[in-house]
């Protein structure tokens, strides 16, 4: 009798949570389990549940199995998704439910489209990873008054930016030096043809460029040459770069929340965004190597002043 008895008892939490899960309003699907993918996700579910009485929310990560197959997708009122390869899943899917994909490249973002071969039955907006190009520009003027020259290092996907970039820096009296990887030209070659003659490099996120096996040879490249580098990765400060200009977890996890929030109140969809806020993260030992004296709190003040424009 007790054996049925909890049998019973864990059928009917298992049909519970089946019936929780298909409730969920907004369903936020994880790439990875990694402390930044992490943060996002607790940014996503506390403002949610702060600015939304009742609503349910719901987290599946990748990596703990195929989140293609879970019933929350298709009961959701909008998904966020965090990287590249739940976006991937989600979209496989082919469901009629708006998405906002977050910590995400424009041009990866761009290509997981195409790679479909199909338009998505429901709007996706994107919230883009790295930061927009003219405010890229303006930290390095601030930072970098004398440098002319700005290299970048251009992959297969991130190539077809390279206008935009030229338009940002060319507005604040910079040249675009360009340096590629791939289709023959090895990393080495595209370093040397960039580093060779360029006061700043601009990193640009690339796959085929800026990955755990190569960011430690562009950085002791940089250094070596005595060129500073601008990253989208505080974590490439740590590693040698003079700069980042990013978005941290929460400040993503605020505005996708606030992307999501719009199409859950019925409005149309945001359409893709770079992100509004940002941080500036200075390594103040490469700064001193390469003779400069900056602050990364003048800079930063200075750069959201410049925002704060008329």
């Amino acid at each position: 009798m007790l054996r049925a008895h909890i049998r019973w008892l864990i059928l009917w939490w298992g049909l519970l949570g089946l019936c929780m899960a298909q409730a969920a309003e907004v369903v936020i699907v994880s790439s990875d389990r990694s402390p930044g993918y992490v943060e996002a996700v607790q940014t996503v579910v506390t403002e949610m549940a702060r600015v939304t009485d009742k609503l349910e929310s719901q987290v599946l990560y990748l990596p703990d199995g195929p989140v293609q197959e879970s019933t929350a997708l298709a009961a959701a009122k909008v998904i966020i998704t965090l990287g590249s390869d739940a976006l991937t899943k989600v979209l496989a899917r082919d469901l009629r439910v708006p998405i906002v994909a977050a910590l995400i490249p424009k041009a990866g973002f761009e290509r997981v489209l195409r790679e479909q071969g199909r338009k998505p039955q429901a709007p996706v907006s994107a919230l883009y990873l790295e930061q927009p190009f003219p405010r890229q520009a303006e930290l390095l003027r601030l930072a970098l008054p004398d440098a002319r020259k700005v290299g970048v290092l251009w992959g297969a996907e991130s190539g077809v930016q390279a206008p935009a970039v030229q338009s940002a820096l060319q507005a604040r009296g910079f040249e675009l030096v360009n340096g590629y990887v791939g289709g023959g030209n090895t990393l080495f070659a595209g370093l040397k043809a960039v580093l060779d003659d360029t006061d700043v490099l601009l990193a640009v996120p690339d796959p085929q460029v800026y990955n755990g096996s190569s960011i430690s040879n562009v950085l002791l490249a940089t250094y070596r040459a005595r060129v500073p580098m601008l990253a989208f990765s505080p974590a490439y400060v740590r590693a040698g770069a003079l700069l980042s200009l990013h978005s941290t977890p929460r400040q993503i996890g605020l505005q996708a929340t606030a992307m999501a929030r719009a199409q859950l109140q019925g409005g149309a969809a945001a359409g893709s965004q770079y992100p509004a806020d940002f941080s500036v993260v200075l390594n103040d030992h490469v700064a001193r190597s390469l003779g400069l004296t900056l602050d990364e709190a003048v800079l930063t003040e200075r750069l959201r002043k410049w925002e704060r424009r008329p």
